[in-house]
């Protein structure tokens, strides 16, 4: 099943190119609900609803460091403290958009604004302190996730060995553009992945790269508390724009188009917009400390 949100908050299941609306109030609410829900028996066309975030979940949990060939080209790049598989942290939930929803370039807090193309995991079911063999009875299924990072943000986080406002600014998490149940995907660790920025390809790997699987990664936030409807992601695949020889030849920059991809789950697209564009006035001056 592919569960959507549009319009104005509406929750639907793809039903080939009609939206069937489900009588839910959001997709969290369906997953706290056991996965069920009726229908209010309305049909809409695809092509004619707006999509938006397909989730608001109660918790967003990061992980980095998890895909070997991101991990070693991390190598390269002259940070404070190593990233690694085992550096957790939360997303700010209200930094999620949507679908086709800009992403707005803050030129007043940063010149590196870079992507990182990763799969989410959407838990169904309530649960701590369990292990790897218990967490596919967690797992209700996967979206889309582009972790918009400021790099030069995030290198003086590094600072401290902590990195969250560099990924935490508003419209820097993007995800969709619906959640496939987990019963759709055959075997979560074969899919492969790829982001494209103007239809040319930057970033590709594959879940069977993780050096951590996607059942040890649900396990290991266990103890955190999960709530139904909560994501969790799996960490960036090589390609981003900061490994590359010269990073200003691909960070993002407003025009910018950008496709991130999974195998089996779909393609999420968001524009990349100015702040003037955005806001219809000028960036904010710049506030330090």
């Amino acid at each position: 099943m592919k569960l959507i949100t549009f319009d104005e908050g509406r929750v639907g299941r793809l039903d080939g190119d009609d939206v069937i609306e489900l009588d839910v109030p959001s997709t969290r609410a369906f997953f706290e609900r056991g996965g069920t829900a009726g229908e209010t028996g309305e049909r809409l066309k695809l092509a004619d609803v707006r999509l938006r975030p397909p989730i608001r979940p109660k918790k967003f949990f990061h992980t980095a460091g998890n895909f070997a060939d991101h991990h070693e080209e991390l190598q390269a790049v002259n940070w404070s403290h190593p990233v690694h598989k085992g550096i957790v942290f939360f997303q700010n939930v209200d930094a999620i958009i949507g679908p086709d929803d800009p992403i707005v370039y803050p030129e007043h807090l940063t010149r590196e604004l870079d992507y990182e193309l990763e799969l989410a995991v959407v838990i169904g079911k309530p649960g701590k302190f369990f292990g790897p063999e218990q967490a596919l009875e967690h797992i209700a299924g996967f979206t889309v996730f582009n972790d918009v990072t400021a790099r030069d943000i995030q290198r003086r986080e590094m600072e401290s060995g902590v990195f969250s406002f560099s990924k935490a600014i508003e419209t820097f998490c993007p995800i969709g553009p619906w959640i496939v149940t987990a019963d759709e995907i055959d075997d979560m660790q074969d899919l492969a992945m790829e982001l494209r920025v103007n239809g040319e390809t930057r970033q590709t790997g594959h879940t069977r790269q993780m050096r951590v699987s996607i059942p040890h990664l649900v396990a290991y936030h266990s103890p955190q508390t999960y709530s139904a409807g909560d994501l969790i992601t799996t960490g960036t695949v090589s390609g981003v724009a900061a490994v590359q020889p010269d990073p200003f030849d691909f960070y993002l920059r407003p025009g910018d188009v950008v496709e991130a991809w999974v195998e089996g789950v779909g393609t999420l697209r968001n524009p990349v917009v100015s702040w003037q564009d955005a806001h219809g006035e000028p960036a904010p001056e710049r506030v330090g400390w």
